[in-house]
């Protein structure tokens, strides 16, 4: 959630309510961040903070001493179900929970690498048990734990260490006295099953295929552009007084080519849409799996064996590396405050850190010129020097030359003219604060400023304890008050710029049973970060460029041809694929204060009445679209017929639930009854609505699905064929939705071992995706996999001469 839990939004809009005009007034009239901050903090009262700490202490994110054998239990109980990755997610909420060097944290870590083992993870695996080693696994419970590893390394073909471990297991079960008979004739079975799996290893008795190897073009950028970091050198920054800045192309580009690489200069991973439990609900732990089970909270990679933070139950890392980093940028003072920031939402985290990232760069001084310039006169306040000059490392901004201050030629370049992604370009993106409505201002300046009074709570608890202890500070806070004003100020100003330039970080992850063959994906957020350069494009409802992720690097690809001297243009959300005109201007203008001007918006304008034919009515006389308002018409000159709008809602909302009680059967896996009442809805959708309708394409993507978890590729293909043609009507050819559907006919025609349909399906899917995503994609990846498959099967005998 981007914003504050609901409850804090309806008790600050409570106390807007209640102020008096004249200060609602005041608030309202003022010209710089620095009043708007100054007169709303100052309204910041104790039983405000008090009211905030009582929803902050909903979030359970401290570590519970109960919770590690509660999780342990419940993931054991998944894993005598053989449901080994909900076991993993469950241990890993027992490490989250658990105190380092403690029996409670190795438990779960030796859990969780049987779950991996059970996985094939091997090499999480190994490490897991290493971790368990590490904080203090019981001796008499190691034996088990042990042969897991040298079964780990046997698999792995790691044969002298397995060997070592071999020998050393049986160095010390050699006295029976320490092992009941029964355990030590297992002991023996198992030492002598792996020894022989170490022969075979060592003598093989044939020859396996090679390593599938393909060389993929380097995904760095071949020419980066000298006047913007993390850009390729065929686009040039441009300003423009209406558009602001822009990327134009310097030279035609081709679809596919890379264009923007760029690691996100501050993320914070989003709680999902399962956010964490508040206190009192449901039970006393939860259970549910979230992104934060299964992404690093710093580098956002995927991973089944996170590491947790020392001092909470919230974050967690994919290694420890990463954990050491994260807490000395910022997590160190996050840790404590981690409800909190939960209760005041993702744009609030993402402005402290953001501060707290400028604060580590170790930056030096900065005019007071670049100072009103970068906030057009909101952060100039006398008390918020100190923080501007911290936060200035390597600016650029104005300078002194001969005595002259010289400007920089675009807002967030350096004086040499170059735009880069680091805290100056951050703080030249525009935070629009004339735009946003008083209301707004007021929670985001009063959240900002309870967080503020944390970190001033922080500090001095921070000093007290260097005073005590003659350690040095253990966090970067500001100290005085005068230097906590600037931070929020600074706050203020990032969490008001992340309503128009927060980017969404998403990823693709696989939906549907996990006994599907047939992958089935959907697009998720996973966090939101701040990218300068990316935030230089400018939005069209019809881009001319695709974005993609790999964990907090952005990637921007031409997505179709640009011609030399054309902007290079991105879609902030409303794309003309997924919505009307009308509602793709009404939600820019309220969320980014602009009227789309696009083609497609233009374009739109003059076909809106007939309506995209992903969403139109056909005539069940003659089959032609129907057009009009409450009453429709067929489109047909030599048709007369009609129809009500309620009525035809009425019957697609009907058509809707059927198609979604379906679904709900194929994910349950009654398959019959799933295709019975699909073929049904079928039936009914072509009697009033276009072949080109989504829903049309969600019926006939479902009973390809159904088909091909009963095998029947055929019939699977058939149906998938129709989902393709709604998704190219919708989408276009070159689309990246086309590429999931046809990955998804490659695999059909691979399982159905229709080997020509295949091969000409994968090579169609990697042209299309190969533009949008490049060569690491996981489906990309998959389909070479599925081509050498296929190239390496021996010809098919020759049927007889005629």
């Amino acid at each position: 959630m981007d914003l504050p839990v609901d409850e804090w939004k309806s008790y600050i809009l409570q106390k807007w309510s209640l102020l008096p005009k004249s200060i609602q007034v005041t608030i309202c009239t003022a010209e710089t961040l620095s009043d708007i901050f100054l007169h709303s903090s100052s309204l910041l009262q104790p039983e405000d903070e008090m009211f905030l700490q009582e929803l902050s202490r909903g979030y359970l994110v401290g570590k519970d001493p109960s919770a590690p054998l509660f999780y342990r239990e419940e993931g054991n109980k998944k894993f005598q179900d053989k449901d080994y990755m909900a076991a993993t997610v469950l241990y890993t909420k027992g490490v989250s929970h658990s105190r380092p060097n403690t029996e409670d944290i190795s438990l779960c870590y030796a859990n969780r690498s049987a779950a991996l083992f059970r996985l094939g993870q091997y090499e999480t695996c190994l490490k897991d048990i290493t971790r368990a080693q590490m904080h203090g696994y019981p001796e008499r419970l190691q034996l088990k734990m042990m042969l897991r590893k040298a079964e780990c390394l046997v698999t792995l073909g790691r044969l002298q260490e397995a060997n070592q471990i071999i020998r050393d297991l049986e160095s010390n079960f050699t006295d029976r006295q320490t092992l009941a008979a029964s355990q030590f004739q297992i002991l023996q079975r198992t030492l002598c099953r792996l020894k022989m799996k170490v022969q075979e290893k060592e003598t093989p008795t044939g020859t396996f295929p090679a390593a599938l190897t393909t060389d993929f073009e380097d995904m760095n950028l071949r020419e980066e552009n000298e006047q913007i970091s993390c850009a390729s050198s065929s686009v040039t920054l441009c300003t423009d007084p209406l558009k602001g800045r822009s990327l134009i192309a310097t030279k035609d580009i081709l679809p596919g080519e890379l264009l923007v690489k760029e690691d996100a200069f501050v993320s914070v991973l989003s709680p999902g849409e399962m956010p964490p439990l508040r206190a009192g609900l449901e039970s006393r732990w939860d259970t549910r799996v979230t992104n934060g089970d299964l992404y690093c909270h710093r580098c956002l990679k995927h991973t089944l064996a996170t590491v947790p933070c020392d001092g909470c139950s919230y974050a967690k890392y994919c290694s420890q590396e990463c954990m050491q980093q994260a807490w000395d940028l910022y997590h160190r003072v996050e840790c404590p405050l981690g409800g909190l920031l939960l209760t005041l939402g993702v744009f609030c985290h993402v402005a402290l850190r953001a501060t707290l990232l400028a604060r580590c760069e170790d930056v030096g001084k900065v005019t007071r010129k670049l100072c009103d310039e970068i906030s057009n006169r909101d952060i100039c306040s006398p008390e918020s020097k100190n923080l501007v000059q911290t936060l200035s490392h390597d600016l650029g901004g104005a300078s002194e030359k001969n005595g002259e201050t010289v400007e920089p030629p675009i807002p967030g370049c350096d004086v040499n003219g170059k735009y880069g992604s680091n805290y100056n370009a951050v703080l030249h993106l525009l935070p629009h604060t004339q735009n946003h409505g008083p209301e707004h201002k007021f929670l985001c300046a009063l959240s900002v400023a309870a967080l503020c009074r944390q970190l001033e709570a922080a500090s001095l608890q921070t000093r007290r304890t260097s005073l005590k202890s003659s350690q040095p500070k253990a966090a970067v806070v500001p100290a005085m008050r005068q230097e906590l004003h600037g931070w929020g100020v600074a706050m203020l100003r990032h969490m008001l710029q992340l309503q128009c330039n927060a980017q969404a970080i998403t990823t693709i992850q696989q939906t549907g049973s996990k006994e599907s063959i047939v992958t089935d994906s959907r697009q998720v957020r996973l966090a939101t970060g701040i990218f300068p350069v990316v935030s230089l494009l400018n939005h069209s409802c019809s881009p001319n460029t695709s974005v993609s992720f790999v964990s907090t690097v952005a990637t921007i690809r031409a997505s179709r041809q640009i011609g030399k001297g054309q902007e290079i243009l991105h879609c902030y959300g409303p794309h003309e694929s997924r919505m009307g005109v009308a509602e793709r201007q009404r939600k820019l203008r309220s969320q980014y204060f602009f009227d789309c001007t696009c083609l497609a918006c233009q374009d739109g304008k003059r076909r809106a009445a007939a309506g995209p034919r992903w969403e139109a009515f056909r005539c069940h006389s003659c089959g032609e679209l129907l057009q009009g308002g409450d009453v429709l018409s067929c489109g047909s000159a030599s048709c007369t017929e009609s129809a009500s709008r309620d009525h035809l809602v009425s019957r697609f909302q009907d058509l809707q639930q059927q198609v979604g009680k379906a679904q709900k059967l194929l994910r349950n896996g009654k398959l019959e009854r799933a295709i019975q009442l699909l073929l049904g809805c079928q039936h009914d959708a072509e009697s009033f609505l276009s072949a080109e309708h989504s829903l049309v394409g969600e019926i006939e993507d479902a009973l390809a699905q159904a088909f091909a978890a009963l095998g029947d590729w055929q019939k699977s293909a058939t149906h998938l064929h129709k989902s393709l043609r709604v998704v190219e009507v919708r989408h276009g050819p070159s689309s990246v939705e086309m590429g999931h559907e046809l990955f998804k006919l490659a695999q059909i025609f691979f399982n159905g071992f229709a080997i020509p349909e295949a091969l000409n399906t994968i090579q169609k899917a990697e042209e299309v995706l190969l533009v949008h995503y490049g060569p690491w994609n996981d489906e990309i990846q998959e389909l070479q996999k599925m081509k050498s498959c296929l190239l390496d099967l021996p010809p098919a005998p020759e049927g007889p001469s005629v």
